[in-house]
């Protein structure tokens, strides 16, 4: 069974039955319904042939689809050992083997040769493997050949015709047709594989003729006469193929190819003798319309002309064959060559108009698309399904659409079909883009076709251009130009391998052939920039190896350095955060014993910023380098030792005997493997599995560990199974346990996952059941596994998880430790938050009694709902109760109260309930302020902030708002007689509201990078600086002398506490002011010896902050990313590197769950490099502010996405592009996306040709006017043009006229200049190069600056180059340059052929050409066709190109002499003249009808004509005609009628 097609292109079902040798084809009958195509079967319209063997093949027709499926022939094995090829049910030909099978092909034989003609042992008895037009067949004596059946011809004219006559006849005319073409035609090419191209047309035209022959049964006629010996040197194929090759007088002599065959034997025939017989005639008629609509479309085709030659000598001899003269005159003003062969008409049998798709063209330029005749377009146009003119209904349908033609269906009004691409559009210009690109007509079809008939099309291009609509595919962009939107759409656009390739297969198609470099642009972060790698290596002073690996050596690239240009933050950065190599000790040059004690001391303090610095670097390099899984994972040293610079850099390490060293690394090791986990960019695709297996230790380490929770925290621990994850536990490795832990808990983070929920239980004892065997689990483990359960069920409010987690709060964990169990409660506190995070009350129906448990573990009345509250407990959580942590019936406020207050502050988050604000208060009275511990009260100023979200404002007046009136009072009475304790209490309490307020306002404007909230922090900071040690003065009434009433470690926790808040905000913006800040407390720290090691994290992770993920991350606010931001910044700080008493330290690193890539950079679409460019970003409406806009240079970093409307690319040197956005409170997009609006943080842009890039160009003083204006006022006093205007562009045409001219010698008169400055020191080439990147225009402007080329003597030619070229390079319009020289050089051929009677000029086709350009000059005039940046064409070039044209034709008087001779007698001038040619010309530029139409005319009206002028009636008969021929006709006429 397979497919195969009818003659009419109707699919048919062919079933093959071997044992009855039959093939039965069924003709299959579509139905479109509701666009829809629906198949029938019909039994009455299927037949049966016989057959042993049959396959689908295609021969006849390769380049015509059926639907998506090409068009099918049958091959035949017959029982009589034949192959027939079939049509259908008609049968074409048959296929013999040849008499040499040693030849290993098949011939053809046009004939049905007699099966004795092939050898009786040889026999075919199966065919197989058919593909296309190539098949296996079988033979008797085993042996297999891959034989080729010939297919249509290889002539593309021929092919044309044949395709044409399949499409345009009806079923009976084609098969007759077919039958003529297979089986009595002149088939040689068929049968020999050397045959040529002529051969094949010639053998077409044979087949024509043939069938006139039996159209008038004459063929025994026209060969009664015999040939005399010059009639056959004539007819010779010598003769014809000399003849083809060679030009005679200007006149192409292929026009006597065949015609006088076909004249002669058309000549001796009677026109009415032939309509006699009804099938024949209309036969003729449907074929001659066939082959006109052939030859109008390939007059659209600049590459073709010579085939239209060919075609247009079979149309003059079938016309006048047909008696049709006004298509025999058609024929002849197209090729005037053709009138000294064809001779006069006879006879005029019909006076029918033919079709002209350049007069529908014109008349739809200039009247509008319903104006234009319907008439004038072939009737094969408007066949749906046709192919071979698929060129003319292109661009038929563009220009209707662009002349406001309406779509109905898939079809415009008039019945053309037309595809149109998905997308918006509201102009005319709009959908006729969308048509082009529907239609797969890109560039490359653009220039093929004559330059006036492209111009109307690349009006629409370069009207789109600017502002296209945003949802257009990638074609249409780069059909615009606009290569910068095609890839943006790109890169979110193509999800999927086959539709990638799909896409970039139809851009291959739209763009022209020079410039398929067109590909998506990556910019790997590990590529460095050759430029700033001089600046960036990393080296001091002191430094004794700076190409040392530090694992921030990647961080330089192209993006960083043209992020902060060529400053050296990142440098600084690098120095600061770096722990591989050993610190600096200022000693004396002769130490003593006492020294070395100091050398020790000195060390220890260094060593704890040493190892607090992965906290910083680990933010610092954040998803900021790819690696291949195939690299084990390599993480940078931890050096804690020193050196001594005054001692040649001596080594100092520390003492075992006093510190021991591995208890001191064994945690900072395990953040040092996390900050080097966390540089891995997410990947494309999944982590694989077997590299994180790969790089497990045999023994449990705690760089493993690290690495662990930073492939968590990236998400990537999901290709666990669950196998590896309880190896990994079996290990019992502390630090391992807690990584894993919080790794899985990220990776799943609200998903509940029960395999994970399980695996984390088993580390709370209070989760077993009674009969599990008690477990001594450090408490470390137990808080890790309790955050990790809050952040696995992170806002899905499960009502017994919550209910576990209250009671964790004021359980006793298993050490005696006060400060391990305050951090178990305070693990307890924010996984409670967690789950019920943002929730409020709606969390579920116990909340009132847990909100009333949560207050009494503050320190409020005694619980209310105790009853409802511990009815919903299990028998298990009953006989544990006993464990809680109560002295009676109170709560132990100081281990239970920072927990609640935390999970208070995250289950209300942004809620703004004034029922829990007015129990969670401040104190306000003596009593409450000793009763409250002071940094609890920090704690409740944080959550009532984060719960009141909407009040914080970034003022000093709000802060102030934070602060009780006692608390203000109490600080205004410093200094006065006030008791010493009561002073305290007040300084306490005002420092620690004040650092609350200032966390506070670092969470509410978290990555905002809010101006306000900046300065507000930046002078709180200095503030406490000062009160700590005055350094500097600062603004503003602060109260003076805090010092004095508390310890100096609480002003640096606060101090310190404030600058890590301000670095929140200003997260990854690298702000100088804050990091100089951050600068000087890293170096006071160590050089006071008063740092310890808490107060370093909290500087390294400021530092990291500010330039997190080299400056391409920064924070969100979403309730998810303020919860992880509060766990980092839990305002109490480790002793040391080993505390995790109060507050895990792993639990720092969770600030990787609040970051966002909402980095932005424009890559220049043509150079694929990272550039700057200003983007207007517009935020939308709140309830705070009105709608703003504000200015950006990117790289840079966006607005969140819930107040991100739009933002634009702005400035006069890129091509505006304008993205829009919906604000949504959602998290920002990631690279997988679908919906993603940008391609990994990149911004595609197009830079205008003419201007520079502000890399090259800052200030904008190289632009393309800038350039050259310098080396143009050296010449403004010397040379005087009066042609030139007071338009300071028209200078720079100054500069490029000089450099065409020579005259760089011009420079001599300034004798200031030096040889380097003049006009001649910067070529033509290389500054157009500077401008543009077209590969057409760069190649023009080295022609323009060959030497020889300026050589040339025709001076206003090359001026006239030198202006289209600055034309286009300025108006970035490299497309104009062929039409502009095509036009100018045409009208240069046609006033050279006038003065000198000699030109190249043989056929009238470019006078059509320049009338459709003058055409679309005239509907911009009048308003038909609009847009902003004028005609593409100037109007006055384009004015000035009519006029020259008319001047020469009306300045001839010889063209009037033999006009009024072709009007009067039908004839035309002596070919041997140039009289024909220009005759042609002056026809076809006026627009004159043929004599048959005008004589028809004036003899209907004459008899009533009473005035002797015919001016008036011939205006209104012909009103397209041009007056002054009108005048010429009037004058004809009156002659005619004296005489």
């Amino acid at each position: 069974v397979f497919l195969a097609t009818d003659n009419d292109a109707a699919p048919i079902i062919c079933f093959l039955h071997q044992e009855q040798r039959k093939l039965l084809s069924v003709r299959l009958q579509s139905v479109e319904i509701n666009n829809e195509i629906l198949f029938d079967i019909k039994p009455d319209m299927s037949w049966s042939i016989t057959a042993v063997a049959a396959a689908p093949v295609i021969v006849t027709r390769p380049r015509v689809k059926v639907g998506v499926l090409p068009y099918s022939d049958i091959i035949v094995l017959a029982p009589e050992n034949a192959l027939l090829l079939y049509s259908g049910k008609q049968c074409l030909c048959r296929y013999v083997l040849p008499s040499f099978l040693c030849k290993d092909r098949l011939s053809h034989s046009s004939e049905f040769c007699d099966t004795s003609s092939m050898s009786h042992d040889l026999k075919i008895i199966g065919v197989a493997d058919a593909i296309e037009g190539r098949i296996n067949v079988i033979l008797n004596n085993g042996q297999m050949y891959r034989c080729a059946l010939r297919r249509s011809p290889s002539s593309s004219l021929a092919n044309d015709c044949i395709t044409a006559m399949a499409e345009g006849l009806s079923s009976s005319f084609y098969d007759h047709f077919l039958s003529l073409l297979w089986k009595e035609g002149d088939s040689v090419y068929l049968s020999e594989a050397d045959s040529s191209v002529d051969s094949e047309w010639d053998s077409f035209c044979c087949t024509i003729m043939r069938m006139f022959r039996s159209s008038t049964c004459s063929k025994k006629h026209s060969n009664s006469t015999p040939q005399s010996s010059w009639e056959f040197l004539i007819n010779s194929t010598f003769h014809k193929n000399f003849s083809k090759h060679n030009f005679i007088n200007g006149v192409p002599s292929v026009a006597s190819v065949d015609v006088q065959e076909i004249d002669s034997f058309g000549s001796n025939l009677s026109g009415a003798k032939q309509l006699e017989r009804p099938f024949y005639s209309q036969l003729m008629m449907e074929s001659f319309d066939c082959l006109h609509a052939v030859y109008e479309s390939l007059k659209l085709d600049t590459l073709r002309k010579r085939d239209l030659e060919l075609l247009a000598v079979l149309l003059c001899s079938i016309a006048k064959f047909l008696g049709e003269e006004n298509y025999l005159d058609h024929y002849i003003r197209d090729f005037p060559g053709f009138s000294r062969n064809v001779g006069l008409l006879k006879t005029s049998i019909s006076c029918k108009t033919p079709p002209s798709l350049f007069r529908w063209l014109e008349n739809c330029l200039l009247h509008g698309c319903s104006s234009a005749s319907t008439n004038d377009l072939p009737p094969l146009i408007r066949k749906k399904g046709s192919s071979v003119v698929s060129w003319a209904r292109k661009i038929v349908s563009f220009y209707s659409f662009l002349c406001g033609a309406k779509q109905i269906g898939k079809e415009i009004s008039f019945g053309v079909y037309c595809n149109i691409a998905v997308g918006s559009h509201c102009t005319n210009e709009e959908i006729t883009v969308l048509a082009m690109v529907g239609e797969g007509f890109g560039l490359k079809q653009l220039d093929l076709l004559p330059s006036g008939v492209s111009l109307p099309l690349r009006h629409a291009l370069d009207k789109c251009r600017e502002s296209p609509p945003i949802d257009w595919p990638a074609a249409a962009y780069v059909l615009l130009g606009r290569e910068d939107l095609a890839l943006s759409c790109l890169g979110h656009s193509c999800k999927s391998k086959e539709f990638e390739t799909q896409t970039n297969v139809n851009l291959i198609s739209i763009s022209t052939p020079y410039m398929l470099h067109l590909h998506p642009v990556t910019i790997p972060s590990i590529v460095s920039d050759p430029i700033g790698l001089d600046g960036t290596k990393f080296e001091d002073t002191d430094s004794v190896d700076g190409s040392m690996t530090d694992g921030m050596e990647h961080i330089f690239n192209s993006s960083t350095q043209l992020r902060y240009g060529r400053d050296l933050r990142l440098n600084e950065v690098r120095r600061l955060l770096c722990s591989t190599r050993p610190v600096a000790i200022q000693t004396s040059v002769n130490p003593s014993a006492s020294d070395q004690d100091l050398q020790q001391a000195q060390l220890w303090h260094l060593a704890q910023r040493t190892t607090s610095l992965p906290f910083g670097r680990g933010a610092f390099t954040l998803a900021t380098i790819y690696t291949l899984l195939t690299e084990a994972f390599a993480v940078p040293k931890l050096v804690l030792a020193g050196r001594l610079p005054a001692q040649q850099n001596a080594t100092v390490n520390l003492d075992p005997n006093v510190r021991n060293i591995q208890e001191l690394k064994s945690w900072p090791e395990f953040h040092n493997a996390v900050a080097a986990g966390l540089r891995l960019a997410p990947l494309q695709g999944k982590m694989s599995r077997t590299w994180i297996i790969y790089n497990k230790p045999r023994e449990p380490s705690s760089i493993h560990a690290g690495l662990l929770l930073a492939l968590g925290l990236h998400g990537y621990l999901r290709v666990l199974n669950i196998t590896d994850i309880y190896q990994y536990f079996a290990q019992e490795h502390e630090s391992t346990t807690v990584g894993l832990m919080l790794g899985l808990a990220a990776s799943y983070r609200g998903t509940m996952d029960p395999k994970i929920s399980k695996s984390l239980f088993v580390h709370i004892p209070a989760r077993h059941p009674s009969s599990y065997p008690d477990l001594e689990l450090p408490t470390l483990l137990q808080s890790a596994a309790l955050m990790s359960v809050g952040l696995l069920h992170e806002g899905s409010a499960h009502p017994q998880t919550m209910q576990f987690l209250l009671g964790e709060i004021g359980r006793r964990s298993g050490g005696d430790n006060v400060l391990e169990r305050e951090g178990y409660a305070v693990s307890a506190g924010f996984s409670l938050g967690l789950v019920a995070l943002g929730r409020g009350y709606d969390a579920f129906g116990f909340m009132d009694a847990m909100v009333d448990r949560l207050f009494h573990y503050i320190g409020g009345k005694e619980v209310c709902n105790e009853v409802s509250l511990s009815s919903t407990l299990s028998a298990d959580e009953h006989n544990r109760a006993t464990s809680q942590m109560m002295d009676g019936n109170a709560a132990n406020v100081d281990v239970t109260a920072p927990g609640a207050i935390i999970a208070l502050a995250l289950m209300f988050l942004k809620t703004e309930s004034h029922t829990i604000i007015s129990k969670l208060s401040i104190p306000h009275t003596r009593f409450e302020l000793q009763y409250v511990r002071p940094d609890f009260i920090m704690l409740r100023v944080i959550a009532r902030n984060l719960i009141m979200w909407s009040r914080v404002h970034p003022s000093q007046d709000w802060i102030q708002s934070q602060i009780p009136d006692i608390v203000k009072s109490g600080l205004e009475c410093l200094g006065d007689d006030i008791d010493e304790m009561d002073a305290e209490v007040f300084v306490q309490a005002y420092v620690n509201i004040v650092a609350g307020a200032c966390i506070s306002l670092g969470l509410r404007f978290a990555g905002t990078k809010n101006g306000d909230a900046q300065e507000l922090l930046y002078n709180y900071a200095l503030y406490f600086l000062n009160e700590i040690k005055p350094v500097s003065a600062t603004s503003g009434s602060f109260p003076r002398g805090l010092s004095h009433y508390v310890d100096r470690s609480t002003l640096e926790m606060c101090l310190h506490l404030i600058v890590l808040s301000l670095s929140v905000v200003m997260a990854g913006s690298g702000h100088l002011q804050t990091f100089r800040l951050l600068r000087f407390l890293r170096s006071r720290n160590s050089a006071d010896g008063h740092a310890n090691y808490g107060i370093q994290m909290a500087v390294s992770l400021a530092i990291g902050f500010l330039f997190l993920g080299g400056g391409m991350r920064t924070f969100s606010t979403g309730n998810s990313s303020i919860a992880a931001l509060l766990i980092t910044l839990y305002p109490r700080l480790p002793t040391g590197p080993n505390d995790n008493r109060c507050h895990l330290q792993a639990f720092r690193h969770l600030y990787v769950l609040a970051t966002e890539a909402r980095w932005i950079q424009t890559v220049d679409v043509d150079s694929g490099l990272p550039v700057y460019a200003p983007l207007e970003v517009t935020i939308r409406e709140t309830e705070h502010y009105a709608e703003t806009s504000y200015c950006e240079v990117t790289p840079c970093l966006l607005p969140e996405r819930d107040v991100l409307k739009t933002i634009r690319v702005c400035g006069p040197r890129y091509w505006p592009q304008v993205i829009g956005f919906v604000p949504e409170d959602k998290p920002w997009w990631t690279s997988g996306d679908k919906n993603n609006p940008f391609n990994s943080g990149v911004l595609y842009i197009k830079r205008k040709v003419g201007a520079c890039s502000y890399v090259d160009d800052p200030i904008g003083c190289q632009s393309l006017l800038s350039r050259a204006m310098h080396k143009v006022k050296i010449l403004q006093a010397t040379l005087q043009f009066s042609w030139f205007h007071s338009d300071s562009l028209l200078f720079i045409k100054l500069f490029f006229i000089i450099q065409v001219l020579g005259l760089t010698n011009l420079k001599a008169c300034n004798p200031c200049t030096d040889g380097d400055s003049g006009p001649g020191s910067v070529t033509i080439d290389q500054l157009v190069g500077t401008f543009s990147s077209d590969p057409s225009l760069i190649a023009f402007a080295q022609l323009c600056s060959d030497p020889t080329w300026n050589s040339r003597s025709d001076v206003d030619f090359l001026e006239f180059c030198l202006q289209v070229l600055f034309e286009c390079v300025s108006k970035d319009r490299p497309a104009l340059l062929q039409v502009y020289l095509s036009l100018y050089t045409t009208i240069g051929l046609m006033a050279d052929q006038f003065t000198s009677g000699m030109g190249l000029l043989v056929d009238s086709l470019f006078v059509s050409n320049l009338k459709l350009a003058v055409a679309y000059n005239e509907a911009l005039l009048s308003g038909r066709l609009t847009n902003s940046r004028g005609g593409i064409v100037q109007s006055h070039f384009l004015g000035s190109l009519k006029k020259r044209v008319e001047d020469l034709l009306n300045s001839s008087e010889g063209i009037k002499v033999d006009f009024r001779n072709y009007m009067n007698s039908r004839t035309w001038p002596n070919a041997k003249s140039q009289g024909p040619i220009l005759l042609s010309w002056y026809l076809q530029w006026f627009g004159v009808p043929a004599p048959s139409v005008m004589n028809t005319a004036l003899e209907k009206i004459k008899p009533k004509l009473k005035t002797s002028s015919l001016v008036p009636i011939l205006r209104l008969l012909f009103p397209s005609i041009d007056i002054n021929v009108v005048r010429e006709i009037d004058k004809f006429l009156s002659s005619n009628d004296s005489k």
